[in-house]
């Protein structure tokens, strides 16, 4: 995906390389989100050659609906009628949304999406950002999301949630055990905590080098130059 090690060998030993890092808010039954993954992956891969910095990507969370009752899920375009004011609204949303994607490469099968509560999905995605995880968070939120927008499951329950890492590679039982205990839950409540104190009231948001930001699914040309701005600004900074 043109992301890179934060660490590059050279014949004197081991040296830090500027780094570009990004911080991506967003919720895996978030449209945009997933669209905003394809463009902003696609933006990357095409300028990550000729950066001479690290990037370094990582996955936040931000919930569409906090109020979502957990372990219950309902069909999307029922939570979308009550959402925006009648099926017709809904499905004018749901089909633009999915045209859109198909322009991308994702195919939405939204008749199919149940809408859940994330928060145990953003707990996983959190154990996937650990250092040593056997499963590289990006991977993880694709395969959340196609379960989601494509194969119609439920991302509010642990055995779809850890199903989805084991086909990654992640052993099912270390899985089933993290998602039955607390592990996480402190820190990606304060990780929700800390977007809304930023302001970040929408999403995907792309908060490069912790500091500026970039709102809503960019066309994958702007997310191009945005990557190569931040990468000169870093390499600029880097000491001599």
């Amino acid at each position: 995906m043109g992301i890179v090690e934060a660490t590059t060998i050279t014949a004197a030993g081991t040296e830090r390389r500027p780094t570009v890092t990004v911080d991506i808010y967003s919720d895996v039954v978030c449209p945009w989100c997933y669209i905003g993954k394809r463009r902003f992956e696609n933006g990357l891969d095409r300028v990550a050659d000729g950066l001479g910095v690290d990037v370094h990507v990582v996955y936040r969370p931000f919930q569409l609906d906090p109020t979502a009752a957990p372990g219950i899920a309902e069909p999307v375009r029922d939570a979308y009628t009550k959402k925006f004011g009648g099926p017709e609204r809904a499905d004018e949303i749901l089909a633009h949304v999915t045209r859109t994607a198909a322009a991308d490469g994702i195919e939405f099968d939204m008749a199919r999406a149940l809408r859940a509560n994330t928060l145990l999905a953003h707990r996983l995605l959190w154990w996937a950002a650990q250092p040593g995880s056997p499963v590289p968070q990006a991977d993880l939120k694709e395969r959340l999301m196609q379960a989601y927008f494509t194969d119609g499951q439920h991302i509010g329950d642990p055995d779809v949630l850890a199903g989805c890492a084991e086909e990654l590679g992640a052993d099912r039982a270390t899985v089933d055990e993290f998602l039955d205990s607390d592990a996480g839950v402190a820190e990606v409540e304060a990780e929700l905590a800390a977007a809304r104190e930023h302001g970040i009231t929408a999403v995907p948001t792309y908060v490069f080098n912790g500091a500026w930001a970039v709102p809503g699914a960019q066309d994958a040309d702007t997310f191009a130059r945005v990557i190569e701005k931040m990468a000169t600004a870093a390499r600029d900074a880097a000491p001599a």
